[in-house]
């Protein structure tokens, strides 16, 4: 038997189809889920909906709910996150012209009298840490102030006494008399925190008493170099969660309203970036400000650089370059403090430190860091590359002292 041709339009409408067909097939068999991934399908009687609109409904009223886990979390720390006020007074400084008697004589003796003094307001956060009421906070957040007010959630003012404070940390230890069964911020451990954590911030932004703000953990280990204060040692955690001025000292919380870091450091040039201190590091410097009410830190004395190839060659191929740099991966030392241990130990500029007690040294931070964990008066023993040759050189750390 002939059958009649098919005509070409109807060929290709033929193939069109199959092809749609056995598309349908082939996602549907790509789609399926295995057994032990998969729920349970609701059972649904005829022309009952509501169940189904309730298991649809479902994943946002977990989220949602009457009690979020943002509430469950500053409800399990807040009463413990306090404001701290504090007062300074400037005395000006009298114009030199004054101290001469002709000029007294002219303007009158009791001019120089009539320069008032300026009294300087500052505001920020903390947490209570023991219920005997020990505060902590940061340090630019009390330094020189002469007189601190801290303040409970539940309205009561006390007067703070700063036990210690350590600039290069930027971290305070303050106590009030308040009674000994204060409550107590819950500590965890910034050692297990990850990037895309949530991270909730307490304070006192802007004089805006309890506000709380929600993000994620952008980025851990952001150095103070990067930050942009690099008088400090410290490595940050990073967040989206909105950090304002007086939000400093208070606590950033993780989803179980446990404190995992010290709101610390907001940019100016950028929006929705802020830094906190870890809690981890916080733990172990407000250990010793209680003790001894300061922190020694151990410094070579030296202000450097992080140093590739690819920036000393630019360097080299610069012809108003003073000099030359070994292409090299190492830490550049741009300057020797004087009468610093670098520079009792000879260490001299232009000089690249390749190791530290036989450990590769690539990053100024990293240098930094050796430093910092080493102990006072401990000797490094420090590998630089100067010019074409390599120099082992001793250095004996020493204490660090305070920009105060």
């Amino acid at each position: 038997m002939r059958f009649p041709k098919i005509s070409r339009s109807l060929r290709q409408l033929t193939t069109h189809v199959l092809a749609i067909a056995l598309g349908v097939l082939l996602t549907v068999s790509t789609l399926q889920v295995l057994p032990s991934q998969a729920e349970p399908a609701p059972t649904i009687t005829a022309g009952d909906t509501s169940n189904l609109i309730a298991q649809r409904q479902s994943p946002a009223s977990t989220v949602i709910g009457s009690t979020s886990f943002v509430t469950a979390a500053v409800n399990r720390v807040g009463t413990a996150v306090v404001r701290i006020d504090t007062e300074r007074t400037i005395t000006r400084r009298v114009d030199p012209f004054m101290e001469d008697p002709f000029f007294r004589r002219f303007f009158g003796e009791g001019f120089s009298q009539q320069i008032p003094s300026e009294q300087l307001r500052g505001l920020g956060s903390g947490f209570i840490i023991d219920k005997s009421g020990l505060v902590l906070t940061n340090a630019h957040v009390v330094d020189k102030a002469d007189k601190v007010t801290v303040r409970l959630k539940d309205g009561r003012t006390f007067e703070g006494k700063v036990q210690g404070i350590d600039e290069v940390t930027d971290l305070a230890v303050v106590k009030i008399n308040a009674g000994n069964d204060l409550p107590v911020a819950p500590l965890g451990s910034s050692t297990n925190v990850q990037v895309g954590d949530w991270a909730i911030a307490v304070g006192n932004p802007l004089g805006f008493d309890n506000t709380v703000t929600l993000g994620i953990v952008s980025t851990l280990k952001r150095s103070s170099a990067q930050v942009g204060i690099s008088d400090k040692r410290l490595d940050f955690i990073q967040t989206d969660a909105a950090i304002n001025p007086g939000n400093s000292g208070g606590p950033l919380l993780n989803g179980q309203g446990e404190v995992i870091g010290i709101n610390t450091a907001i940019r100016p040039d950028a929006m929705g970036i802020g830094f906190a201190i870890p809690i981890d590091k916080a733990k172990a410097i407000a250990a010793q400000l209680q003790r001894d009410g300061k922190v020694a830190h151990p410094y070579l004395g030296v202000q450097m650089l992080t140093l590739t190839p690819d920036l000393a060659k630019q360097n080299n191929t610069d012809p108003n370059s003073p000099i030359q740099i070994p292409e090299i991966n190492g830490v550049f030392v741009m300057r020797v403090v004087p009468n610093s241990p670098a520079a009792s130990a000879g260490i001299r500029r232009g000089d690249v430190i390749l190791q530290v007690d036989g450990k590769a040294i690539t990053s100024a931070e990293q240098l930094q860091n050796v430093v910092e964990d080493s102990q006072l008066g401990q000797v490094l023993k420090v590998k630089v590359q100067r010019g074409n040759k390599t120099e082992q050189l001793s250095v004996r750390t020493a204490e660090l002292q305070n920009a105060s």
